[in-house]
């Protein structure tokens, strides 16, 4: 099973239409952002006031139920002053969909471009004993392939694509090597596939500035009654819808932040 992210390129509002499995509210979704920009920091406001303060790269939020609608928010360079400075991106009326479970990453594309990205999280139900492994490639680097054992369980995987494997709930240890090589680029790591789980695994950074790193998200609950809502472990901020939404547009002023230091020093 494979499957290649959403690209946002054309604003900040995220509408997703893929067949994914609902929540038990279709006027809610469930969201976490993952700041995968190397190098970027920011703080974040919502009606003028500072929500987010100091959104580091490698922070993946929790995950959050937010109610469908709209919300305005500006994002700042971080330690800046929203009295005197520009906000490095602003928008009003951020529209939110409802029913999905989706995880927004701002990350480098293959070439090092920053870009934003949607991703739906497959919260089906899983058989008794069973765990779901997804693999996400969001760094700057050549296509890959992630070995379990010593054995590649998933080859030649490109940046921004996904692939998903079932497998028997314990404990994985995985590497991630240039594809058809043994040049190991990230790990080994201990993976604990819980039975009932979806355990997102996210290759972040680049490669040439020797900034890859892991993060991981776990959507839980996927065993349980299929009415209810899948739950998740997946980072250090706290809880709020405001606080949600307003993450999202961090994430995506990350990429308006690298693309203007680009900018700067070409």
């Amino acid at each position: 099973m494979k499957r290649t992210a959403v690209a946002l390129t054309g604003g900040l509002a995220l509408a997703v239409t893929a067949a994914v499995p609902a929540l038990a509210d279709s006027h809610e979704s469930s969201v976490s952002v993952l700041h995968g920009v190397p190098g970027l920091t920011v703080d974040v406001y919502v009606n003028g006031e500072e929500a987010i303060p100091d959104f580091a790269p490698g922070t993946l939020t929790d995950p959050l139920t937010l109610a469908a609608g709209s919300y305005d928010v500006a994002v700042y360079p971080d330690g800046s002053d929203p009295e005197a400075d520009e906000p490095a991106i602003s928008a009003e009326g951020l529209e939110v969909p409802g029913g999905a479970n989706l995880t927004l990453v701002a990350h480098l594309a293959a070439d090092g471009t920053p870009t934003l990205a949607a991703f739906a999280n497959d919260t089906s139900q899983l058989e008794a004993g069973e765990s779901r492994l997804t693999v996400r490639h969001t760094a700057a680097a050549p296509a890959v392939d992630v070995r379990a054992g010593g054995e590649a369980v998933i080859q030649a995987l490109e940046n921004p694509n996904e692939q998903v494997l079932e497998l028997p709930a314990g404990t994985v240890s995985a590497d991630v090597v240039a594809a058809g090589t043994d040049t190991v680029v990230l790990g080994p790591a201990d993976l604990a596939l819980a039975e009932g789980t979806n355990t997102i695994v996210y290759a972040w950074g680049s490669l040439d500035d020797d900034t890859l790193d892991l993060a991981v998200q776990t959507i839980d609950g996927l065993h349980g009654d299929p009415g209810g809502v899948p739950g998740g472990e997946a980072g250090l901020m706290g809880s709020g819808s405001t606080v949600l939404w307003v993450l999202a547009a961090a994430g995506a002023a990350g990429v308006a932040l690298a693309s203007r230091r680009l900018a700067t020093h070409q």
